[in-house]
């Protein structure tokens, strides 16, 4: 038999509800809500004999998921990470990233939930299904990625950065804000500034072309088909300047690493500057790839930039500047911060205004310099 105190049944926590409180109080179930949610809106005195009653019968507080159930919201943004989560501590560009997003949701009362990245498929899946989110912001996926279809089918409120393009998401018959930077004209950019220097030999180191890549040398047809549209259109654009300058693209040796790692960098280094002929210069997708590629060029004692040029990608904090790298530098918080805010607007149940992409600024250091002039 249960006992009673005060007219109020004692049960365990777990089946405590509001309500119980509300009665042991006197005072109505929406106050009590307010004692959590609106504290503001009760005299210091009436919230604290509250919650010293909810402490005194064991009420553990409103359960934030039924609340959401009601609300319709849970306050939870989801970042879907193609790499591993580990890594996105570890990458300058994707801390910059996070810390924009945090800066919005923060502000909105909102948290951020990242999902599992470059794990079994069928498991990112189910981890998604079972995320507890009010939408998605999916970072930098390929255009086959299975999270996206999950998403779409699940009817999420969701936002790209990046990757998959417009065009891709269009095929989805769903109209999606994206946030980037063009890809394509920035790294053509880039290139031509090393061709203009005098640079005709030339490397490039890149992240993968697909989910689950492999390390090595890659042609034309499989830069082609790449199904990350980063790094499709950051190849394309290298091979725009090249073939601008009448060179033959099919002779600029590619090499594909397995992520955007120093340690990628450093092997695709070791690779193509044991070629023939050696690159006098090296076109890196990412500033933490040229940090490697740095690496392998010391073991070789070649000398950046009298040696060999170097260029990068993102203008990531601290590694750009530490190697003084010449890069292209992206608008990575401002990424962060717009799409948060593009996922808060549709979650509100509003439309997002249409954002033109973000400006790239090709920035020169001093890891780039004119060739040497090769030897009789």
């Amino acid at each position: 038999m249960k006992s009673k105190t005060r007219g109020v049944p004692r049960t365990s926590a777990r089946h405590l509800t509001l309500r119980d409180v509300a009665t042991r109080v006197g005072v109505s179930a929406k106050t009590v809500s307010n004692a959590y949610r609106r504290p503001d809106q009760l005299s210091a005195e009436l919230r604290d004999r509250i919650m010293a009653t909810a402490a005194e019968v064991g009420y553990p507080g409103p359960n934030p998921l039924a609340a959401g159930l009601v609300s319709g919201r849970v306050g939870a943004v989801g970042v879907a990470y193609a790499n591993r989560l580990s890594y996105a501590f570890d990458d300058p560009v994707a801390r910059e990233l996070l810390a924009g997003m945090a800066h919005i949701a923060e502000s909105a009362q909102a948290g951020l939930l990242l999902l599992p990245g470059s794990a079994d498929p069928e498991q990112r899946v189910t981890a998604l299904n079972d995320a507890i989110i009010d939408g998605l912001i999916a970072y930098s996926l390929a255009d086959d990625d299975p999270l996206l279809t999950a998403t779409l089918t699940r009817r999420l409120p969701l936002v790209v950065i990046d990757q998959p393009r417009p065009a891709e998401l269009a095929n989805h018959d769903v109209n999606v804000p994206w946030i980037g930077v063009d890809d394509r004209a920035a790294a053509r950019q880039i290139a031509e500034h090393l061709l203009q220097l005098g640079h005709r030999h030339l490397g490039v180191i890149s992240f993968g072309l697909r989910r689950h890549p492999t390390r090595g040398l890659v042609d034309l047809a499989s830069q082609q088909a790449a199904t990350y549209a980063v790094t499709r259109d950051r190849l394309a654009g290298y091979r725009d300047a090249v073939e601008s300058h009448g060179l033959d693209w099919s002779q600029v040796p590619v090499f594909q690493g397995t992520d955007s790692t120093p340690a990628e960098g450093d092997a695709g280094a070791s690779i193509l500057l044991d070629g023939t002929p050696t690159p006098t210069a090296l076109l890196c997708l990412s500033d933490r790839l040229a940090e490697g590629a740095a690496r392998a060029a010391a073991r070789l004692h070649l000398q950046i930039p009298d040696d060999l040029s170097l260029v990068g990608f993102d203008d990531a904090l601290l590694t750009a500047a530490g190697l003084d790298l010449t890069t292209v530098r992206q608008p990575t918080r401002a990424k962060g911060e717009q799409a948060a805010s593009a996922l808060l607007c549709i979650v509100a149940g509003d439309t997002p205004t249409a954002r033109p992409p973000l400006t790239a600024e090709l920035i020169v250091r001093g890891s780039t310099r004119t060739p040497r002039p090769l030897r009789p």
